[in-house]
């Protein structure tokens, strides 16, 4: 790997999510190969960029609590990289694009989240949002059709790309990856004890984002008449809801708010079952990170997690919406958590995000 590699993106450090996850062990995994990827992104206060690293002026997304608005702007110190490689629709985005168009460059885009998504965080009136969502996709269509390739981490989100955003460029699966040496089992005595948790009780939980959009509330509500312990790591809009859900109800539930990133190993071998009811994941790396701790994952049958999730083998999925039928999910993970933690445990290697870099390099030495 010797190629140099310009990736922009609207997502990334000091913000933790999927987005600048993916990115940063991409860099980390290119570079160690020998490889060269730098990164222009938004600039922070909070943050110092490393080496290879180039601010550009933002600011804060008022909409979207994160999410930083940058300018199309292209640093000097990547016109001669020899692949562009944008992860965002948006202004950075826009900036790889001229940069590709001006140097004659192979230009590639990931897919990470549909923009419609952040329609409900713009306009509250329903007509107003199906617009937005209208909106997001023509724009989709147009941004990444002038791409020579297009990456999207899971089979059910190149399907939507193809045939709902209507994008006629090639789109290759490439996925995200995890990184294996970080994320497996580990002792979980001083995390069980710092959080103060019983281990008499099966523990589930979820950690991530707390949009609306994640669906948490089902899992507040499989809960419901069972004995389970709800742990959520994270934070988000949606917290206050679930908060004020789960003191209205007779389970034990756990906000944890956002943990080190040094803790969620301890976390994810700490959960019994790991839950996701989002039915709007792209990839939905969480998941993976407890299955590659042990964890085996209930999540909705809709969007990537039906990828992402083997079923019987991984975890378990339910109609989305159905709270039965995830209160029964989890109740049959938890009959079967040898058998599938050891089956989760065994698909390790598959997931890695050496073999996601693998997968990249040969979509890039192809367009060269």
């Amino acid at each position: 790997m010797s190629r140099w590699v310009a990736a922009f993106t609207d997502t990334y450090l000091p913000t933790i999510n999927g987005v600048t996850y993916t990115i940063r062990s991409w860099r980390d995994c290119w570079e160690r190969n020998g490889g060269r990827m730098d990164v222009a992104y938004p600039r922070s206060n909070e943050y110092v960029p490393e080496k290879g690293e180039h601010p550009i002026g933002s600011l804060p997304f008022p909409f979207y609590d994160g999410y930083r608005l940058g300018t199309p702007r292209i640093p000097k110190a990547v016109t001669d990289a020899e692949i562009v490689h944008a992860h965002t629709p948006f202004a950075i985005g826009l900036g790889g694009l001229r940069l590709a168009w001006k140097q004659d460059t192979p230009f590639v885009t990931s897919y990470h989240t549909p923009t419609g998504e952040y329609a409900d965080y713009l306009v509250s009136n329903e007509s107003a949002a199906e617009y937005v969502e209208r909106a997001s996709v023509a724009y989709e269509r147009w941004f990444f059709g002038r791409s020579d390739a297009v990456l999207t981490p899971s089979e059910a989100t190149r399907e939507h790309v193809v045939e709902t955003v209507g994008v006629d460029a090639p789109v290759h699966v490439v996925p995200n990856g995890i990184d294996i040496g970080r994320f497996h089992p580990v002792e979980i005595a001083d995390f069980v004890d710092k959080y103060d948790l019983d281990g008499d009780r099966p523990l589930v939980g979820y950690t991530g984002r707390h949009g609306y959009e994640k669906r948490l509330s089902e899992l507040i509500a499989a809960a419901e008449g069972t004995d389970f312990t709800v742990l959520f790591g994270g934070d988000g809009p949606a917290r206050k809801s679930l908060e004020k859900q789960a003191s209205e109800s007779d389970i034990d539930v756990r906000f944890l708010g956002f943990l080190e990133r040094d803790e969620m190993p301890a976390f994810y071998s700490a959960l019994d079952v790991f839950a996701f009811p989002s039915p709007v994941e792209t990839q939905g790396l969480v998941a993976l990170e407890a299955n590659a701790c042990g964890t085996p994952v209930v999540g909705a049958n809709a969007g990537a997690l039906e990828n992402t999730i083997t079923e019987g083998e991984t975890g378990y999925h339910f109609e989305s919406g159905n709270t039965e039928e995830f209160q029964d999910a989890i109740r049959r993970t938890l009959s079967e958590y040898d058998r599938l933690r050891e089956s989760c445990l065994a698909r390790r290697s598959e997931i890695s995000v050496e073999r996601a870099v693998d997968k990249l390099e040969r979509v890039y030495e192809n367009l060269l």
